[in-house]
């Protein structure tokens, strides 16, 4: 069996990334590290792309381009996830935390599955948003306290799910992997 270069490149062969993509997803405690870590690390890419956007649309107020700003900001971010799923499988934060993504075969995740992994991630958020929005509440506090409650809610749909994979996953047919030896 033939190793390819995504597979070569965090130490798994392509057998072992298909028996492991047939298990059990790493643990939930790691992969909310990944995730709030990845969110560390987007914060300077958010920054920048923020920047460069300011600069360019000569912004001078913050609600000045909001909506471009939010689309090169959605740009930006599906630029970042795309690229290193599918060069790899893995982010920035994946790699330290020693998780990767591969399809349900074990394969790395093709285009398309990553663009609709990376639309149905949205999933963590949109709903409270899209909820908080409907009802028409502005505060702060009922915003984030609405987004915590679903975060948790969709965290704890892994206990209900197969191999404990995150439902965005099970949808785009990719799964998450432990890469560690």
């Amino acid at each position: 069996m033939t190793v390819s270069p995504a597979t070569a490149a965090v130490g798994l062969s392509a057998a072992a990334c298909m028996e492991r993509a047939q298990g059990p997803a790493p643990g939930l405690r790691r992969r909310l590290a990944a995730f709030i870590y990845e969110g560390v690390l987007l914060f300077g890419l958010t920054m920048a792309v923020g920047l460069v956007y300011a600069i360019s649309a000569n912004q001078r107020h913050a609600l000045q381009g909001r909506t471009g700003l939010m689309a090169s900001l959605f740009l930006a971010l599906s630029l970042y996830f795309i690229w290193f799923w599918t060069h790899g499988g893995q982010t920035l934060a994946m790699k330290t935390w020693h998780i990767r993504l591969v399809s349900e075969r074990g394969d790395p995740p093709t285009l398309k599955q990553a663009l609709a992994r990376y639309i149905l991630s949205w999933l963590w958020f949109m709903p409270a948003w899209a909820g908080a929005w409907l009802a028409g509440w502005h505060q702060s506090k009922l915003l984030y306290g609405a987004m915590g409650i679903w975060i948790l809610i969709y965290t704890l749909l892994t206990w209900l799910l197969p191999q404990g994979q995150f439902l965005h996953d099970i949808m785009c047919r990719t799964r998450l992997i432990d890469t560690r030896a």
